[in-house]
């Protein structure tokens, strides 16, 4: 690396000691990080291209640096020291290099620290089943997976296996073992994983996403013959997950494929990262469908449209919907009314209760949606080598 190059190892520094989410580095622009859901620009040059080669290079493996070549992108895990560990994404944009790496928090939370309904708990014993955590890139979906995966693996004798692309959290063997399979390395695909997976003894399996009919297809007949399976979604909302799994098979099996979810399913979180209204980090607004009977019945007649409701009178069995948990999360002064209108699902209907919550305590509605880049200034000139 030459003296003018910017040093990979002090920008992962600066990512772990701002507790930033990602950093992105990108041809004609500093490099930048993610800081409570807003880019800041460092203070250091402006990267060139040979920049963003170099740096790239000094962190990509040889198998993705191939698939790279060969496809333009390639994603994998990267341990920094015993500091951290990250989730890289390289791609090729304008014929240059791009990075994109993801902080992977050091250690696993708790469901208390995280925030997840305490019944969760509850369904992790079930012996069989389809569990899906969804929600938008970046919401912490992988970070709720790996606190239900250890809970598991902490107070249950099973044999769990995980398929992840990259492998994101290490968990050790507790009172389970736990058998990580990572994508481009130990196995290609989601969908065989899971056919493979099935004789070999498991109770439980993650799938890192559910990306094609081949993946949701696997998952469901695993469910149906007796495994626990957690799975991603980039959906959002229970009523909009149950429909993105049904129509992502031809017309003709939709009808079958609704009588199976209707049985295999066992819940569904469906969650958003919000920024704290003191700006110390992010809150994780949560809704949670448990599938009841009349859950199942509304799957099964396609009637989904219907599940919102289900949910708004399914608190007696911890069901909340994610409109009411940001309003929640409002009224308590955790966060900001146009911070948590961002993230509605009915951004209308959400307004209006947090209007008339303003005017029942004699104050003037003021919120605005704020979606303009955070104006802020950290000094990075020491992330340039000497000489540069």
């Amino acid at each position: 690396m030459s003296d003018r190059m910017i040093l990979m190892e002090k920008l992962l520094m600066t990512v772990i000691e701002q507790d930033a989410s990602d950093l992105h580095l990108t041809v004609g622009r500093p490099p930048t990080v993610r800081l409570h859901g807003h880019l800041v620009s460092l203070k250091t040059r402006v990267l060139t291209p040979e920049d963003t080669v170099s740096l790239m290079k000094s962190i990509t493996p040889e198998r993705a640096s191939q698939e790279l070549q060969q496809e333009g992108t390639a994603d994998f895990g990267f341990a920094f020291g015993d500091k951290a560990r990250f989730r890289v994404s390289v791609f090729r944009q304008k014929g240059r290099i791009s990075l994109a790496l993801r902080l992977i928090p050091h250690r696993l939370f708790t469901f208390e620290e995280i925030g997840l309904p305490p019944i969760v708990k509850q369904l992790l014993y079930q012996p069989r089943g389809l569990f899906l955590v969804t929600g938008p890139t970046g919401c912490g979906k992988t970070t709720t997976l790996a606190t239900m995966i250890d809970y598991i693996n902490t107070h249950m004798d099973k044999h769990i296996i995980t398929i992840e692309d990259p492998i994101e959290y290490y968990h050790s063997h507790k009172k389970s073992i736990v058998n990580q399979r990572e994508l481009g390395v130990d196995v290609p695909t989601f969908s065989e994983a899971l056919r493979r997976g099935m004789r070999a003894d498991p109770d439980v399996m993650m799938v890192g996403e559910m990306r094609d009919l081949d993946t949701i297809q696997a998952a469901i007949t695993a469910a149906e013959t007796g495994h626990l399976v957690f799975a991603t979604l980039h959906t959002t909302g229970a009523e909009g997950t149950c429909n993105r799994i049904i129509d992502a098979f031809p017309v003709e099996q939709q009808e079958q494929v609704r009588v199976q979810l209707s049985v295999s399913i066992l819940g569904v979180i469906s969650q958003q990262l919000i920024r704290r209204a003191d700006g110390s980090g992010r809150i994780a607004a949560f809704e949670f469908m448990v599938t009841t009977p009349a859950v199942r019945n509304l799957i099964r007649e396609n009637k989904t449209y219907n599940i919102d409701s289900h949910i708004q009178t399914g608190k007696r069995y911890g069901m909340n919907l994610l409109d009411s948990h940001l309003f929640e999360l409002y009224e308590r002064g955790i966060v900001l009314a146009e911070d948590a209108l961002l993230k509605a699902r009915k951004a209308r209907d959400l307004e209006q209760k947090i209007r008339q919550f303003e005017a029942a305590h004699g104050r003037v509605y003021t919120a605005t949606i704020a979606g303009e880049e955070a104006e802020m200034g950290l000094d990075m000139t020491e992330l340039q080598a000497p000489g540069s």
